[in-house]
């Protein structure tokens, strides 16, 4: 029985890149059957990484059966992974994100969990010298997490370390970071194809903070006007997703890259009284900009207060 790698869903690039990468290295230097597979569709910067380097796309899973043998990266929550994980063989944990728990186990396993800004580069830690033997198209997988995650070093979650490992990856596949970056960011800023509840699911997490249950939607983008003039049937649009979803609310932020800021749309008093309480924002019309927000896992989530 071949081993799955898979991520999160609602599939970002660090939860795509992440399990073909470790998947590799499990078949082609530990000898081990392994898969890469998918808990949804990727968002559109991971399909360029998939388009751009011609990688095939993993295959979508809708969840896993007893005993199936996998190793979980990107995440540690369950309610982030398929509905039956506990019945998996959940062989190893490679995370970057704090401890959640509620996870069983068949037994012991290795868990790798490191306060560095993406999967990738807690992977190529655990690869040590193996990964010098990694193809052009694994470094680049690699390239494309760090420089996603890190908003191309914007973010506040980047370290030194995971800068120094983007620019030796660069550097062996001759790219340049901020023409790459680019065109990656392009991919992800085009979400005209995707429907309001699309676009409010695709990089979510639910949260639950004074009672409430949200879920915390964020948009990357180095364009967001093309976001924010879809703004009013977004709002119209988080009511159905939150009830469908059994949330409270959705939150969005739109994240603008290159001015280092976020948007949060504000459809209502819970969402005004919120953003004052979490962020100290004056609040006046239906949405409110957060001058430095850029990372939801370092900025958002934790202030999140009502």
């Amino acid at each position: 029985m071949s081993t799955l790698v898979f991520g999160h869903k609602s599939p970002d690039t660090d939860s795509t890149g992440s399990p073909i990468l470790w998947a590799w290295y499990l078949n082609e230097i530990k000898g081990q059957s392994a898969e890469a597979v998918l808990l949804g569709e990727p968002n559109t910067e991971a399909a360029f990484l998939l388009n751009k380097w011609d990688l095939p796309k993993p295959r979508i899973i809708a969840d896993v059966e007893d005993g199936q043998s996998c190793v979980v990266v990107d995440t540690n929550n369950p309610a982030e992974l398929p509905a039956n994980i506990n019945g998996a063989d959940v062989r190893a944990i490679i995370d970057h994100h704090k401890l959640v728990g509620g996870l069983e186990t068949k037994g012991p396993i290795d868990i790798t969990i490191r306060p560095l800004a993406c999967t990738a580069t807690v992977m190529l830690d655990l690869m040590g010298n193996d990964a010098a033997q990694m193809p052009d198209w694994a470094k680049a997988t690699a390239l494309t997490c760090i420089l996603s995650d890190t908003l191309e070093f914007r973010s506040p979650t980047t370290t030194a370390h995971d800068r120094a490992v983007a620019e030796r990856l660069a550097a062996d596949l001759g790219l340049s970071i901020p023409d790459y970056a680019a065109e990656m960011f392009a991919a992800k800023s085009d979400v005209s194809a995707f429907s309001d509840a699309e676009l409010l699911r695709m990089d979510s997490k639910e949260y639950a903070v004074g009672g409430k249950k949200f879920r915390v939607s964020v948009l990357e983008t180095t364009a967001p006007a093309i976001v924010l003039d879809r703004k009013a049937s977004l709002m119209d649009s988080m009511t159905t997703v939150a009830a469908e979803d059994g949330v409270d609310q959705v939150l969005l932020f739109v994240v603008d890259i290159l001015n280092e800021e976020a948007t949060l749309l504000v459809p209502n008093d819970l969402v005004k009284a919120l953003a004052e309480k979490s962020f100290g924002a004056s609040v006046s019309g239906d949405a409110v900009v957060l001058p430095g927000i850029m990372s939801r896992k370092k900025q958002i989530i934790p202030n999140l207060a009502l």
